[in-house]
């Protein structure tokens, strides 16, 4: 199962060098659903994604403020793709297997 969704990209404050989007709130109750009890570490559930013409495997992580997952984009995808803290994107979402 795919989701897409557009997301803003924000700066994680504790930590200046990570960048998020966060996982929209019916998406992230969809892929919680999918997900069942396979959770390791922190919660996180593995995905793949794609943001223009890159796609990668990474892992969703719960927000506990917010009740959705957060999305880490790391800086070579950012490049790749011309993006800066606060533009907003298309992402496609898969929960991997």
């Amino acid at each position: 199962m795919e989701f897409t969704f557009d997301a803003e990209l924000w700066v994680w404050e504790a930590r200046l060098a990570w960048t998020f989007v966060t996982v929209p709130a019916e998406v992230s109750e969809e892929v919680r659903s999918l997900a069942g009890g396979r959770r390791p570490g922190f919660g996180s559930v593995r995905v793949h994604v794609t943001i223009g013409t890159t796609r990668w495997a990474t892992s969703i992580f719960p927000d506990s403020g917010s009740g959705c997952y957060v999305l880490p984009v790391k800086r070579a995808i950012r490049k790749a793709e011309s993006l800066d803290t606060g533009d907003t994107t298309t992402l496609t979402l898969e929960p991997a297997p």
